[in-house]
């Protein structure tokens, strides 16, 4: 009887400091709420996904969001009652709940505090903003609407300046420089794509296409 009472009283014991480690100080809690208002993002490590709750609950539905998805903290529910969730409403506008120590567990590995893909987008807002800035330009010019319109297509046509060519068409990749019997200034524009661009004298005379083999 005397050992059954111990055992009893070992168990409760074991847990009550259970109960006690999942208990959170009210500093904690602070640093925890410090997170409210941060953007996150997704990445799969190894196919694997955070997994995330329907509701601020043990027992509650769980769910694996979109890889390319990103989600801001909301909330730190369950303050109160030491039984914290973080509230989170993703890019998709769904709501989800994660504990904090599932959130850390998943921290630079799942779930990071950069966008993985920031430098991905800023090229390509770039490159948006470069493409408005050439037909910007285009439109400006003195020139009739069907080169305007061709230009724009990026086709430029016989007559164009060197300076006028390139904000058209770029760059090119390299540049040949020729001079021929009648001592006219030639210059091969090789673009990708295998287009050759011919001019002379500054000016563009005909356009070739260099086909690959």
């Amino acid at each position: 009887m005397i050992l059954v009472l111990l055992a009893a009283a070992l168990l409760v014991s074991v847990r009550t400091m259970g109960l006690a480690a999942n208990r959170y100080t009210q500093k904690q809690l602070d640093a925890l709420a410090d997170r409210v208002g941060k953007i996150f993002w997704l990445a799969p490590a190894e196919g694997q996904m955070p997994v995330f709750l329907n509701a601020p609950a043990a027992t509650a539905s769980s769910f694996r969001p979109a890889a390319d998805d990103s989600f801001v903290i909301t909330d730190l529910t369950g303050r109160s009652s030491n039984d914290p969730y973080y509230a989170v409403r993703f890019q998709s506008g769904k709501v989800g709940y994660i504990r904090p120590e599932a959130f850390h567990e998943a921290l630079n590995l799942t779930i990071l505090s950069i966008d993985p893909r920031a430098d991905e987008k800023e090229e390509a807002e770039k490159r948006e903003s470069e493409e408005k800035d050439r037909v910007e330009w285009i439109k400006s010019q003195p020139w009739s609407a069907a080169v305007k319109k061709a230009a724009i297509k990026r086709e430029p046509v016989p007559g164009l300046k060197t300076t006028e060519v390139k904000k058209v068409m770029g760059p090119p990749l390299r540049i040949t420089k020729l001079r021929g019997p009648s001592k006219v200034a030639e210059e091969h524009w090789f673009y990708r794509g295998g287009s050759v661009l011919i001019f002379h004298n500054g000016l563009l005379s005909r356009i070739e296409n260099v086909q690959k083999k």
